[in-house]
This record gives structure tokens, sequence and C-alpha cells, in this order.
């Protein structure tokens, strides 16, 4: 199997530099037709910016690419980036929200307009884009999305409750749009990328940052948005390492109506988080039903699927 883009047009936000650049060159070279997407920048008259400069470069070695300057807070101006990929090529058929800003602090000493611009850019940008895009993908059924999590939505991360909260957001996202796509063929995925970029500068020794090139976490990204992409998936990518993520859930533990104290759950607790039984729900609805199943069952009630999920 070869994983190609021929024919295919891509929109990668947040492309002027690191990941996003990356990720639109190595596109362009498996033969997409390439939007480059970064924000506007001051500079002097005739200075050409960060997007064009990479779409120069991509037309540099044969490739296809334009460059559109676009805030993706703005969501006119992200309609207008949509506008002119279908303009110059017909069709959209893959979306990489790439675009992000860090603004890190402790909470206590964060300002809130000091998380509310990161959770603009991270999850509104992720939002007015898809958004700007969906009409066109279910028309021609068929559309490859990607959201850009973090280990620090997934897991944590000290100083960040503003890129956290946001990349915990897309991931919640990823999930619902995956459930009103499929049908048009729109696949809805996540990458959870580590890589030495400018907002890793000075994290890093320069050993591991040498260990950690965009590359690597490109060729998972290719892959999430090909035509034989997963859905719902987040893949965890970096040096080479590809891991995949998920949430899950344990089967838990039925208490009788007597029992349903927080000193039994407290007792009980152990037994409830049982790892042994945990696995992913495809649906909230599917939590809901095997919920009351289980409390069903253990009362000797029959219900149906329909009278569970309703």
């Amino acid at each position: 199997m070869s994983i190609r883009f021929d024919d295919r047009v891509v929109i990668v936000t947040g492309a002027g530099g690191g990941l996003g650049r990356t990720y639109a060159r190595d596109f362009a070279q498996r033969g997409a037709k390439v939007v480059v997407n970064d924000v506007a920048a001051a500079r002097g008259p005739g200075v050409p910016g960060s997007a064009e400069l990479v779409a120069a470069e991509i037309r540099a070695q044969g490739g296809e690419a334009v460059a559109y300057e676009g805030d993706v807070t703005d969501f006119a101006q992200m309609e207008a980036m949509v506008f002119c990929a279908v303009e110059a090529w017909g069709r959209v058929d893959v979306l990489v929200n790439n675009a992000g800003i860090l603004r890190d602090k402790t909470f206590a000493k964060m300002d809130l307009a000091e998380f509310a611009s990161v959770f603009s850019v991270h999850v509104m940008g992720s939002v007015n884009c898809s958004k700007a895009v969906w009409p066109l993908m279910r028309e021609q059924r068929y559309g490859r999305i990607l959201m850009t999590t973090s280990s620090s939505g997934l897991h944590g991360n000290f100083g960040q409750t503003n890129y956290a909260a946001a990349k915990a957001a897309l991931v919640g996202l990823m999930n619902v749009l995956h459930l009103e796509g499929q049908k048009y063929g729109i696949h809805v995925n996540a990458i959870c990328p580590v890589a030495a970029t400018s907002m890793m500068e000075g994290l890093l020794p320069e050993a591991a940052a040498a260990l950690l090139p965009p590359e690597a976490v490109s060729a998972a990204v290719l892959y999430l948005c090909s035509e034989w992409a997963p859905f719902k998936t987040i893949l965890g990518a970096g040096a080479g390492v590809y891991t995949r993520i998920e949430v899950v859930e344990t089967d838990g533990i039925y208490l009788d109506e007597a029992k349903r104290t927080p000193e039994e759950i407290a007792r009980q607790f152990e037994a409830i988080g049982d790892r042994t039984t945990a696995s992913p729900r495809p649906h909230s609805g599917d939590q809901t039903l095997r919920i009351l199943t289980r409390a069903a069952h253990e009362r000797g009630i029959v219900i149906s699927p329909t009278t569970a999920e309703s």
C-alpha cells in the first residue's frame, strides 16, 4: 500500500513554521495540492509572510501550493480560505487543525484573557475551520479532519490550565464530529504530537531535542488523513514512537440501594477501578445502555435497547 494524495486538496493551519510547515511539505511531496495557512504578521512592504515562504518552498520543489494569511479565530476569514481552495482546485479533502499558541502560567497567576486567547485559537480555531469545510465535505461525501490534542490535555501539565483545557476539548469535538460525519465519509481523528519546535524551545536538552524531528509526527498525520484513515482515533507520535490513546471505562460494580453510600464506594473503590475490565465506549449512549443493562440484570428486570437509549 502506498499512501498518496494525488488530486486531493489539503488545508494545514498554522503552517508557516514548525510542525505545520513539515505537514504541508510532506502532503505536497505525496501529490497533494496544499493551502498553507498562517496568521498575518507585521512586516515591511513586499516582504513575504511565513505562509507564502512555505508555499513558495513547495512550488520550488515541484508541488502545488497557495498561501492564505488568515486568523483561525475569525470564521469569516476561514470561510474565505475554503473558498480560495475551492476556487483554485474545486474541493477540499483534508483539514489539519494545527494552529496554536501558548500562554503558560499557573492558574493563580493567569489572567482570564490569557486563558481565553489560548482557548480561542485552539478550540474555536478548530471549530471555525471544521465548520467552514463541513458543508463541502458532506456534499462530496468525503473528508478527513484532524485535531491536534496534547498530553497536557489528556494527562495534565503544571502551568498549562488554558492549553490543557483547550486540548482536552478537542477530543470531545473529535468524538462528536466523528458520529455526525461518518455517514458522509468524513473521518475525524486527533494527533498527540511530541516534537522539537519553537513552542518547545528551551524546554528540552539539546540531545533530547535531536531525537524529536517533526517528520516523525508528520508520518502519523499523513496516515490519519489518508483514504485508509481510521476514525475517532488519537495517535501519539514522537521520536519514531507511535501509540494509541483511548478513554476507557471499567465495568465497575453494582450496589443494592441500601449500600449506595459514600462509605461503601470508598470500601469498594479498588473493585470499581479494576482496569482488567476497562474498555472504550463508542458513544455516550453506549455508556448509558451498559449501566442500565447491568442494573436491570442485577434486579432481574428486562429492558430493551430502545428503551435504554431513549
